[in-house]
Formats: C-alpha cells, sequence, structure tokens
C-alpha cells in the first residue's frame, strides 16, 4: 500500500515518475490500439486529428472536420479538466494531487468497459460517436497527468517525441569521438535517458499488441482489469487524504489565518509546489 502511495503521490522522484509513464504507456498503447479496432480512429493521435481537419476543410468533407475539430475539442478539455484537478489538489496540499486525474481516468475507462458498445450509438454534434469523445478525453487526461508529474520530461500517448529523443540519443552512442577529443568535449549518451525513451517505446507497443488483442476476442471489457489497476494506484493517496477530502477548506482557512497575519511586506513561509513537484528528471547531455 505504502508503494501505491509513493508512485502516484504528492512527492516525486525520477524512479516514481518512470515507473508510473511505463504502466501509463502501456495502458495508452492498449486502449489506442484496442479503440481502433472500434472506432477506426487512433484517438490519442491529435497530429493525425489535425492533419484530417486541414485535409477534409480542403476537400469539403464537412462531417469529417466536425469529428477532427470533436476528437480535438475532447483530447483538450481533458488535459484542462486535469490541470484544474492538479490545481485543487495543490492548494489544498493534498498527497493525492495526481491521485485525482487518475482517478477519473480509471472511473471513465471502467465505464468504456462495461458499456461501450452502448456509446457507440451516441450521436454527438461532431458527427463520431460518443466513444471517440470519450477515448480522446481519457488520453487527454492521461497524458496532462504524467506531463505534469514530470516537469513535461515523459509523455506516453504519443510516440513521436519520444521516438526523435530515442534516436538522437543512438546517434550520439554511435558518434565517434576523434582520438585526443578531451573527455568534456566527447558526446556521449545519456544512458538513463536512453533507458527511459525505449522503455516508454516497448511498453506502448506491448499494451498496443495486448490492447488489439483483447478487444478482437475479448471485447470491451478487456478495458476492465486495466481501469482496476489504475484505480489501485490513485485510491492509496486518495484514502491518506480522506480527512482533508472531507473538509476541504480546512487548509485553505489556515493558509489564509496566516496569510492575514502577517505584518505587510512579510514573505509568506508557504512555499508554493514546482510544476512536476520538484521531479528529478533524467539527467540532460550538454551535446
Amino acid at each position: 500500500m505504502r508503494r501505491l502511495r509513493h508512485l502516484t503521490g504528492h512527492h516525486r522522484t525520477a524512479a516514481s515518475n518512470q515507473l508510473l509513464g511505463l504502466l501509463l504507456a502501456f495502458n495508452a498503447g492498449a486502449v489506442n490500439a484496442g479503440g481502433f479496432l472500434v472506432v477506426h480512429l487512433y484517438t490519442s493521435h491529435m497530429t493525425g486529428f489535425v492533419s484530417m481537419l486541414a485535409d477534409n476543410l480542403v476537400l469539403g468533407q464537412m462531417k469529417l472536420v466536425l469529428g477532427a475539430i470533436g476528437a480535438l475539442w475532447a483530447f483538450m478539455s481533458g488535459a484542462g479538466t486535469t490541470a484544474i484537478m492538479v490545481n485543487w489538489g495543490r492548494q489544498r496540499q493534498l498527497r493525492s494531487t495526481f491521485a485525482l486525474p487518475l482517478l477519473l481516468v480509471a472511473l471513465l475507462m471502467l465505464v468504456f468497459g462495461l458499456v461501450g458498445a452502448i456509446t457507440l450509438n451516441w450521436r454527438t454534434p461532431f458527427a463520431v460517436p460518443l466513444t471517440v469523445l470519450l477515448l480522446s478525453f481519457i488520453m487527454g487526461l492521461q497524458n496532462a497527468t504524467v506531463t505534469k508529474m514530470s516537469s513535461s520530461q515523459i509523455r506516453t500517448t504519443h510516440m513521436t517525441g519520444v521516438v526523435t529523443d530515442l534516436g538522437i540519443e543512438i546517434g550520439k552512442m554511435l558518434y565517434w569521438n576523434r582520438t585526443g577529443t578531451p573527455p568534456e568535449s566527447q558526446v556521449r549518451a545519456n544512458q538513463a535517458r536512453l533507458r527511459l525513451f525505449a522503455g516508454l517505446l516497448g511498453m506502448f507497443l506491448v499494451g498496443g499488441i495486448a490492447g488489439a488483442a483483447g478487444f478482437k476476442h475479448v471485447g470491451f471489457v478487456f478495458v476492465v482489469p486495466l481501469a482496476v489497476l489504475l484505480l489501485a494506484l490513485s485510491l492509496p493517496p486518495l484514502w491518506a487524504d480522506r480527512a482533508r477530502l472531507r473538509h476541504p477548506l480546512r487548509g485553505l482557512g489556515r493558509s489564509g489565518a496566516q496569510a492575514a497575519s502577517a505584518p505587510p511586506g512579510a514573505t509568506s513561509t508557504v512555499a508554493a509546489p514546482t510544476e512536476g513537484e520538484r521531479a528529478h528528471p533524467p539527467p540532460s547531455s550538454p551535446h
């Protein structure tokens, strides 16, 4: 229980960010590939939806334009919801700051896994089924959560940046340093980043294979175990915060009272948490 609480809790480390990133990359790969078998769209692929929007504007296919706009709106809404929840938790100094959006991801995945077939028939103003908007919203929630946890060092729902960074590190690893080059000027691959990006890519691929096979042979219910895993990760910090969540304004009241009693011009002693909760990302190479 304690390890689960640290994995999604308030205080972040490089190790916890990387482990959670790997788990969520698997989850994104499974949902993305499995969802494609259902709605024939990769619902975490916002680059593709922007291209779809541009292409079909030129071709005059307004139904497809609306579908692309809907997916983009849903993904951004998910990311915005994460920002609201994380900042709400930070202001109340909750241990479950990052567990809150993950809990919402888990609950929405449960809805998709249990009643996803029904949402395929629910039409929306964007000319796509509710399923497309739901999956895009989930991916936006998840990607923004990991982004804020890791100070923008880790992404899990798309692999373009991951593959780019992995290629850069491989190129640095293969670079030939001429004999006599001073050690401080030599090009060296960052092994920590190399392992991280290779791991993210591998987990996304394995998740995609599992998701495609699961949706093909089991159907929507394949998502339920993934949702239960995220639920298990998010509940320990929420349980630790149960008293604060019952009285969400109590901590704010004390902070406000301290600020009111401070003399004019005094500096507050309550330090606001930084982006990613002072996470320690993998060290970057100077080359």
